[in-house]
């Protein structure tokens, strides 16, 4: 059985496909959703699946005894990050070993790092005037966007797409394949092709 800890900062809109995708699903569930914002949406989201949340801040995500502890109460063997904005640390990384994946709004290597997240990618993207964008699920490492790739699905860009018409075609990319991965990911399935 997989269970699964979403990280989210905001308002959780991947959060809550992945929950209906595996809502009722034989072998993954949905254990626990983690955020560093007391306010964020995914805890509203949360409530309304009746899933576990837990509120962090940075003390307790960077000292390995409290939240390691917190996931393994919950029997989390699976962590998601879904817009989820700090560093992960060695600790994490290495009780999660290739058990931790992020989604990122481009198509790495491109547009990652420190500060490259949401509206501050697709204002990048649109300042370089690339012609395609996409995302890209990867492993977590120690570094911000630079784990091994899983999957990339890409879209096409006109030259009047402004920053939030490309922030929706990310958002659609992200909607269709995040839980589709998860799933091939955990159970060896073959993975979906991205465009």
């Amino acid at each position: 059985m997989y269970k699964l800890a979403i990280f989210a900062s905001g308002r959780g809109s991947n959060a809550r496909k992945i929950i209906e995708h595996f809502k009722g699903h034989d072998t993954i569930s949905v254990a626990l959703i983690v955020s560093n914002k007391k306010n964020a949406g995914v805890l509203d989201i949360a409530r309304d699946y009746d899933i576990p949340s837990l509120v962090i801040d940075r003390k307790i995500l960077y000292n390995n005894k409290t939240l390691l502890k917190k996931l393994q109460e919950y029997q989390v063997n699976f962590v998601v990050l879904a817009g989820f904005l700090l560093l992960i640390p060695q600790y994490l990384i290495e009780f999660y070993n290739n058990k931790i994946i992020n989604i990122h709004p481009a198509l790495l290597p491109k547009y990652g790092g420190k500060g490259m997240y949401g509206m501050n990618v697709h204002q990048a993207v649109k300042a370089a005037g690339e012609k395609e964008t996409g995302i890209s699920i990867h492993y977590v490492n120690e570094h911000f966007d630079e784990g091994k790739i899983i999957f990339q699905a890409s879209c096409t860009l006109g030259q009047v797409d402004s920053p939030e018409d490309i922030a929706r075609k990310i958002h659609q990319l992200e909607h269709r394949y995040y839980p589709q991965v998860i799933e091939a990911l955990l159970l060896g399935h073959t993975m979906p092709t991205g465009q």
